[in-house]
């Protein structure tokens, strides 16, 4: 994608902190702020914002300027406009945000939903309505979400990909403020299990940090965790490494920890698993080993999720207790 000027701004606001941005926002014409803050939603939520694209746009500004990891983006925005324009034209420029986002994307409120939430609620939707979704997320996030869906939907929904085209605008519209309700309407129901989501998404930020500290300063901080709390320290614990994190362990201790797992085991693993994933395990086991797990897939008709799910286990299980002996490392994005 060829950024303007406005979206270049944009991505040089959201690497910085919010005092900065707000100072250099200082004295500019609300219309304006008004319009960067639009461009720094629209990249974030139309997948177009990536740390390629703002590594660059930062490298033309600063060399020694680096993003924010702990980045919030709603918080950013707000605290953007609240500090710049005041609390009460603040809100209405949100609104205003809105609205002209909905014009250019009428998608991009479904765009940001999570891949799990979105299937699920596309999977009581016509195959067509989804085929147009599909259509309309990003090729890795459409991947994710076709992976979830089952594979009636599947099938028809791929399969009515090709004629989207033929879709008109409005039609197109229409679909999007469909899926948006369900989703408003799911997100509602699911309100208090969401909170209670919240505090382990904070805990597996702290589990990734930890995991790329040297060994004696990450069992120092364990240790000290445990003894405060061992039920949240042994949670760290576990989240530091899950099924997802595979592509990013580095290849030697992965191989060592695949000598282990026999290839049944791998190809019950590997049931309906991320290409990511089944390409990063392959690789790093031998071409022989890697025909019997297909040939070992192919002689299974329907494994049972609990079957997947203990084999995903065992492997994760043996690159926990690698990862707490400091045998991990793994490759930085």
């Amino acid at each position: 994608m060829m950024l303007t000027g406005k979206q270049k701004a944009a991505l040089l606001l959201m690497s910085l902190d919010i005092t900065t941005a707000t100072d250099l926002l200082k004295g500019i014409d609300p219309k304006l702020v008004q319009e960067l803050a639009a461009e720094v939603t629209y990249l974030d939520a139309a997948g177009y914002r990536t740390t390629r694209q703002s590594n660059e746009v930062i490298r033309q500004f600063y060399d020694s300027l680096r993003t924010e990891p702990a980045f919030h983006l709603k918080s950013f925005v707000k605290e953007m406009l609240k500090n710049t324009v005041g609390e009460e034209r603040a809100r209405q420029i949100q609104a205003e945000i809105q609205q002209i986002l909905s014009k250019r994307d009428p998608f991009i409120a479904v765009r940001s939903v999570d891949s799990q939430t979105l299937a699920s609620v596309l999977e009581s939707e016509h195959p067509q309505a989804v085929a147009v979704v599909l259509s309309e997320m990003p090729p890795k996030k459409s991947s994710e979400i076709i992976g979830l869906l089952g594979e009636g939907m599947r099938v028809s929904a791929i399969t009515r990909m090709a004629g989207v085209d033929a879709i008109g605008v409005e039609a197109k519209g229409r679909i999007a403020e469909t899926i948006s309700s369900r989703l408003e309407a799911a997100a509602a129901a699911r309100g208090a299990s969401t909170s209670q989501a919240r505090p382990e998404e904070s805990l597996r930020k702290v589990a990734v940090i930890l995991r790329n500290l040297d060994k004696e300063v990450r069992d120092g901080v364990l240790g000290a965790m445990q003894e405060k709390d061992a039920q949240v320290g042994e949670k760290v614990a576990e989240l530091m490494i899950l099924w997802d994190d595979i592509p990013q362990v580095a290849d030697r201790p992965l191989q060592t920890a695949l000598r282990g797992i026999d290839e049944r085991q791998l190809a019950l693993a590997l049931h309906k698993a991320d290409e990511t994933i089944i390409k990063k395990i392959k690789s790093n086991i031998s071409e022989r080993a890697a025909a019997r797990v297909d040939e070992e897939a192919s002689l299974m008709s329907a494994p049972k999720k609990e079957d997947v799910k203990e084999a995903r286990e065992k492997i994760i299980g043996v690159l926990r207790e690698m990862n707490s002996k400091g045998e991990l490392t793994f490759i930085e994005e």
